[in-house]
């Protein structure tokens, strides 16, 4: 069969190696395979289809320096995890049982004590028997930290095929972001990161386990290992299989192109996905030991995790060419002069240059306060009604009020520009029902937010003076006791301390301590990164494109506004169902579409006035190399697709959530409230962006004294910077 398109070149600065045990490996996975009723009588693969596969050559090029030992169990996991995922196809996504689906995941957490001694259920079926078999054989040996995150992914790994299954069911093609998101559970990438710890013998500090930049390591990794996979199986899962969830079908549908367009475009955030793996573990990482104060070995640790994802890249890439589960006619080409010497032939030095180095070469080159012209808007197709509340003008005298009180007014905005930023219109629309406390409450929260994100890049991003953020950063922290909210008005020193901590003390007090947990993450989530805007800015560096939406929900202060609506249902509705993977996904779906609506506006004050670098059409423009109305016309695609997400999965996910959660009427009617929350909270984003006269070209070139040039650019962006100081 001819291949559906020629595969284009892979970025691969490291050389692929092979363990010196890979056939040690082939014989022992072949005895364990059989031995767990894997193979003849399974119904899903013969010895033949094992031994084509060769999973444990896979192993051996992922997994170059462990012992034999080490490199037999981690094979036997692999055969473990493909021959689930057959499994699963053949017993369940063919015949689309969604129901008996459920009931085989369902049981399959009981085979993963977190304490060995307890008794697991008798095996059923391989798949089951195996993983009792691998567990009891892999957790001794690590710790209860590692054996919680490693549980966890393998959990995502398995519940979220149900995902892949309702998508076949529907015949529904997902969008890029939604796709990127819920591949890592499904594809396993992350469970493969902790599988790496174990055979390098590298476990993560738990210290810096859950930071951010080791979740960016590990999501570009992950990231890269799907796109990569994508490519090599589109011709058996497309093609073969009818499936769905694949990265150059989901381009291909989205940007509606060729299959080869598509698989270019795949590979080139591939590309970018490992030039983000390297920009965090070389100019991040290293300040992240010295914060926690790691100790030489522990920093020993992580680069020995960051090597072993570095040679799973390559390890795998070498097996994709070579295996016979995948397309990959020509893959493996002549030897060069190269071979023998630095590796084998997934080390191409030609790949180092032309269009990978390109695209790295347009995310640092970006020139900025380029003439840009007024800002193109889209028809945005919001389906919900905006509701204001009848609070909006007493919310805003007071909220100006306040912000004079805590000294806010004065260095960088006055009271007439805060006025005129109207951020009670804000919450008038997020929060129509709220009483005029809530109100006032809110929209002083809204100000204190985006009165920190212009402060940074103001004081801390003009001059780099990164270390400065950070003990802003630190100092903010203190402002926000968990045990006692009324104490942080006695550390607070400066405005944005003092602020801050009068908004905490009104908003926690009344709330759980679990609660004020939340609340507290969220901020301090929100204030990290502002310091990774603050990087960005240092490098002068455009961000990638999956690493820019996932930080701009949190730049904007999404996740925060959200929380505080969602803590309102406490006790009304399941922790699980409120952090479940459904609710997560419809809500960044509206998340994202609202801060595209924010980049959209505010493109020509930040492209063109402020010199900025985070905004989704910019970040558009430079990963694609296309114009300012192609980047445009793509940001509207994807929001309507983002759009289309939340209306999916408000119309057919939620319910069954709901019937997973045994749902009575009252907790039904709690989360029906709570997704009507969302579109205000949508509805009153899209009008105060409409209602604000800021975006016009005439606004954003006026003096600041008479117009709103350092009017901020939404919930959490940046705003006021040195040109406003200059117009002033």
């Amino acid at each position: 069969m001819a291949q559906p398109f020629v595969l284009p070149d892979f970025y691969m600065p490291y050389p692929a190696r092979l363990n010196p045990h890979v056939e040690a490996a082939r014989a022992h996975t072949r005895d364990w395979a059989r031995g767990m009723g894997m193979l003849e009588g399974s119904g899903v693969w013969e010895e033949s289809d094992l031994e084509a596969h060769d999973y444990a050559l896979l192993c051996a090029y992922t997994h170059p320096d462990c012992d034999a030992d080490a490199l037999s169990l981690v094979t036997d996991w692999y055969v473990w995890v493909f021959f689930f995922d057959d499994h699963f196809l053949e017993i369940f996504k063919r015949s689309q049982d969604r129901e008996g689906g459920k009931a085989y995941l369902d049981r399959l957490p009981a085979f993963m004590p977190m304490d060995l001694s307890e008794p697991v259920p008798e095996p059923t079926n391989p798949v089951e028997a195996g993983l009792a078999d691998l567990w009891r054989r892999t957790v001794p040996g690590m710790s209860p930290a590692w054996r919680a995150r490693f549980t966890e992914s393998t959990k995502n790994l398995l519940n979220e095929s149900m995902w892949e299954l309702s998508n076949i069911n529907e015949g529904r093609i997902s969008n890029p972001v939604e796709y990127i998101e819920m591949r890592r559970k499904v594809g396993g990438a992350p469970w493969s990161a902790g599988l790496v710890e174990y055979a390098a013998g590298a476990e993560v500090p738990d210290a810096v386990a859950h930071s951010r930049q080791l979740r960016v390591l590990t999501d570009t990794f992950a990231d890269a290992v799907h796109l990569r996979n994508d490519l090599f199986s589109y011709q058996r899962e497309v093609e073969d299989e009818g499936e769905l969830s694949n990265g150059v079908l989901v381009l291909e549908t989205f940007l509606g192109c060729t299959t080869q367009e598509a698989a270019e475009a795949v590979n080139d955030l591939l590309t970018s996905r490992l030039h983000q793996f390297e920009n965090t573990a070389i100019t991040e990482v290293p300040g992240l030991c010295l914060e926690k104060r790691l100790d030489p070995l522990e920093c020993a640790a992580i680069a020995a995790y960051v090597k072993g994802l570095q040679d799973w890249q390559s390890g795998g890439q070498e097996w994709h060419m070579r295996s016979s589960r995948y397309m990959n006619e020509g893959a493996v080409g002549p030897r060069s002069m190269f071979s023998g010497v630095l590796g084998t032939s997934a080390l191409d030095i030609t790949t180092l240059f032309g269009r990978q180095a390109t695209a790295r070469l347009r995310s640092l080159t970006h020139v900025p306060h380029q003439r840009v012209g007024a800002s193109l808007l889209p028809e945005f197709d919001l389906p919900f009604p905006l509701t204001l509340s009848p609070h909006h003008q007493d919310a805003l005298d007071k909220s100006v009020a306040w912000a004079e009180r805590m000294g806010l007014l004065g260095e960088i905005w006055d009271g007439p520009m805060l006025r005129g930023y109207d951020f009670a219109l804000c919450s008038a629309g997020l929060d129509p029902d709220a009483t005029a406390e809530e109100l006032e409450l809110s929209a002083e929260w809204l100000t204190w937010g985006t009165y920190g994100d212009d402060y940074y890049p103001m004081i801390f991003g003009r001059n780099r003076n990164l270390i400065g953020a950070k003990l802003n950063h630190d100092r903010l922290l203190t402002c926000m006791p968990v045990d006692d909210p009324a104490a942080a008005t006695a550390v607070a020193v400066s405005p944005m301390e003092r602020s801050l901590a009068d908004l905490w003390r009104r908003t926690a007090e009344p709330m759980s301590l679990d609660a004020r947990h939340q609340l507290r993450r969220s901020i301090e989530t929100m204030l990290e990164s502002w310091l990774w805007e603050l990087h960005n800015q240092a490098q002068h560096r455009v961000p990638d494109p999956v690493d820019y939406l996932e930080m701009r929900r949190i730049t904007f202060g999404s996740d925060m506004t959200m929380l505080l609506s969602k803590l309102r249902h406490e006790g009304q509705l399941p922790a699980e169902l409120l952090t479940s993977g459904t609710l997560r996904s419809l809500e960044y779906a509206a998340q994202d579409y609202a801060c595209l609506i924010n980049d959209l506006f505010s493109y020509q004050k930040e492209i063109e006035v402020e010199g900025e670098v985070h905004n989704a059409v910019l970040v558009v423009q430079t990963f694609f190399g296309c114009d300012y109305p192609s980047a445009v016309a793509i940001v509207d695609d994807l929001m309507k697709g983002r759009m289309r997400q939340f209306l999916h999965m408000k119309e057919h996910a939620l319910p069954l959530l709901c019937d997973d959660f045994d749902l009575d009427t009252a907790g039904r009617a709690a989360l029906d409230t709570y997704v009507r929350e969302i579109e205000d909270w949508l509805a009153g984003i899209l009008n105060w962006h409409r209602s604000i006269r800021r975006y016009e070209e005439g606004d954003v070139h006026s003096g600041a004294g008479t117009t709103l040039l350092g009017a901020p650019t939404g919930l959490g962006t940046t705003a006021a910077r040195v040109a406003t100081l200059l117009a002033r």
